[in-house]
């Protein structure tokens, strides 16, 4: 669990470190495996009745009256951390990150054979956050009580704690809550918009409804839901879920409303102002900001290019910060683990090396670079950035420690962790009371009777120090929002370093379905396509980049249209012949193309581009009329 600690100051270094010896050389890590645990650590963390394909044995039934007293079913979900609270903002988030590793990196974990697991985690997540909003304007938030849970140490299956659940609505507003759910449900509707279409829609509906309560009610959830202040208070306030939940509805809508509400509302919600040094459950700007990036490099930012435009500059503001590159870089351990804070510090170096590999293929597939305060950054370097963070995690370390729970053979022992820390129901059933617990199973110094199988523990301090001690809650409890960004990069690190083109429009394989390994397409010789340009009107066609997808090679065309005339260019109708594929950028009416709904005109000088992806030569675009005013 997290108790909210912010360190304001870090104490100085006032004396040398001393240099701790690595090892001469590290064997290669297997992300395969790694990612196939890190997975499973979620079925450890079930509420609710366990399905029969329930892999971690020695868990079983638990929480199966929550909601009751309220009269509403919310059995199921996840607990966040060691505890057996249901915390509704960490697991919203855990949801909308691991529904974002799969969009990136969905066809690398099905050639692992992990897509279906992973798309069942998320719907483990998606199914309980459904049964949580029973009313457009009604969210529960949490079910159980920190403080009388921590009281206690037992088994979920044996839990005696106060089951309460709490809720948010009109008169006790929660925007922030509200908004990462409606993310969550969003960007899992694009993981199964292909494989199980009416629970994509399902999810949507419902992400629509938490976004519109979300804005019209505004408020802190913890203002609404106070016994989730000393566990996860939110200190960034609502603004940032809100531009969030707007970012992820036009990921999955493509409606122009939400664009324009990202454009419209960047400065006053802080998407365009806050250059960040985090990312995590709380502060979400930075994870807007690299997605609104994908946007504005996909081609869909509109007549709001500018405004995303400011979003990229805080976007790389903190990713150059990752790599030691900015006017204020993120600190790092002497064996060069991002290191933010001592509790739960892994939490933000999964999360923030999520951001570095993502926005790595971004501009890898728009063929660009990334500008910092100290010079420029390659793709290759954020890439390489994310792969030193999960190799450390993964043993690479001063310590030669896997902070993944059974990965590695020098790996955590003593978990912070009621489930592993207690001999299994299954193995015997007597019943660990409240502080029985406490005196029997927590006090013990001996191995976790249950390997908790893929956990990411809280990890090191500032000086790559640490105990594997059950009491260190700092350091040995683990959380599933550190696992939920670790699936994506495990299963990028795994899939190779090539042919990747994350600007595609998403589409999620079905789990089982045979996967091509993705390579390098070949260049296409270019001959400019036919086009009608004058001494008023230019158009201009370049090819931008190309991939190969099961086989076939697809390749992105940008277009500008040009104003060379000293008049304001209206009415504009092009025509567009040997299109295969979709485009982006304008509006089509008949036969014909126009400006795009955002823009009515063309004033002298400007340009206006339009992308489109299709598996051939360049479309011939042709002028066939426009008026000058």
């Amino acid at each position: 669990m997290e108790k909210v600690v912010r360190l304001i100051s870090m104490a100085p270094l006032f004396l040398q470190m001393l240099l701790v010896s690595f090892p001469l050389a590290f064997a290669g890590h297997d992300y395969g495996q790694a990612l196939t645990k890190s997975i499973l650590f979620f079925e450890a963390q079930r509420s609710g009745y366990l399905p029969g394909s329930q892999r971690v044995k020695w868990r079983s039934d638990s929480g199966l009256h929550d909601g009751k007293a309220s009269g509403v079913d919310l059995v199921g979900g996840y607990y966040d951390a060691g505890d057996n609270v249901k915390f509704g903002l960490p697991m919203a988030f855990t949801i909308t990150m691991m529904s974002w590793s799969i969009v990136e990196y969905g066809k690398q974990m099905a050639a692992n054979g992990e897509l279906g697991h992973a798309m069942e985690a998320v719907k483990w997540g998606t199914d309980y956050l459904i049964k949580a909003h029973p009313h457009p304007d009604v969210l529960y938030g949490e079910v159980g009580d920190g403080n009388t849970d921590h009281y206690c140490w037992q088994r979920p299956e044996d839990m005696t704690t106060d089951r309460k659940a709490y809720k948010i609505d009109p008169s006790n507003p929660g925007s922030d809550l509200a908004g990462e759910t409606a993310a969550a449900m969003a960007a899992a509707s694009i993981v199964f918009h292909s494989s199980n279409p009416s629970y994509a829609n399902e999810l949507l509906t419902h992400a629509q409804q938490l976004f519109e309560f979300a804005d019209k009610y505004r408020g802190k959830y913890d203002s609404s839901i106070t016994v989730a202040q000393k566990y996860y208070r939110s200190y960034s306030g609502y603004a940032d879920e809100l531009l969030w939940a707007a970012a992820w509805l036009y990921q999955a809508t493509n409606n122009q409303h939400y664009l324009s509400y990202l454009g419209n509302n960047g400065q006053s919600l802080g998407g365009t102002g806050w250059a960040m040094t985090e990312f995590g459950w709380d502060v979400k700007y930075a994870g807007v900001q690299v997605l609104v990036s994908k946007m504005l490099m996909q081609g869909k930012g509109g007549r709001y290019s500018s405004v995303l435009q400011q979003y990229q500059e805080k976007a790389e503001f903190f990713l150059c910060s990752c790599l030691g590159k900015s006017s204020r870089n993120i600190q790092k351990t002497p064996g060069g683990l991002l290191y933010r804070q001592r509790w739960n510090n892994m939490q933000f170096v999964t999360s923030a090396s999520f951001l570095a590999t993502v926005y790595s293929d971004y501009l890898t597939s728009a063929g660009k670079n990334m500008n910092c305060a100290a010079g420029s950054a390659s793709p290759s370097a954020l890439l390489s950035f994310a792969k030193s963070q999960v190799d450390y995690i993964l043993g690479d370390n001063p310590r030669a420690t896997s902070y993944m729970v059974g990965y590695g053979n020098n790996y955590p022992r003593q978990v912070h962790h009621r489930g592993s820390s207690i001999v299994s129901i299954k193995v015997d059933p007597s019943f660990v009371s409240c502080r029985g617990g406490y005196a029997t199973w927590f006090s013990r110094k001996g191995s976790d009777p249950n390997l908790l199988t893929g956990a990411l523990v809280g990890g090191p301090d500032a000086y790559d120090n640490f105990a594997d001690e059950r009491d260190n809650y700092e350091q040995t409890e683990p959380a599933t929002y550190n696992n939920a960004p670790l699936i994506g990069l495990l299963a990028r690190l795994g899939g190779g370093h090539g042919g990747y083109n994350q600007l595609l429009p998403e589409v999620v394989p079905a789990p089982k379905g045979a996967v091509t390994t993705p390579k390098s397409a070949p260049t296409p010789k270019f001959t400019p396509a036919p086009a009608s340009t004058s001494a008023e009107v230019a158009i201009e066609q370049k090819l931008t980049t190309s991939w190969v997808a099961n086989g076939k090679s697809y390749y992105r065309y940008s277009t500008v249209v040009t104003n060379k005339s000293a008049k304001t260019l209206k009415d504009l109708k092009l025509t567009i012949s040997k299109l295969y594929g979709p485009i982006w950028g304008l509006e089509k009416s008949g036969d014909s193309y126009g400006f795009p709904a955002w823009l009515n005109s063309l004033p002298a000088g400007e340009k206006l581009e339009f992308v489109y992806i299709h598996s051939a030569d360049p479309a011939e675009v042709s002028v066939s009329s426009y008026t000058l005013a």
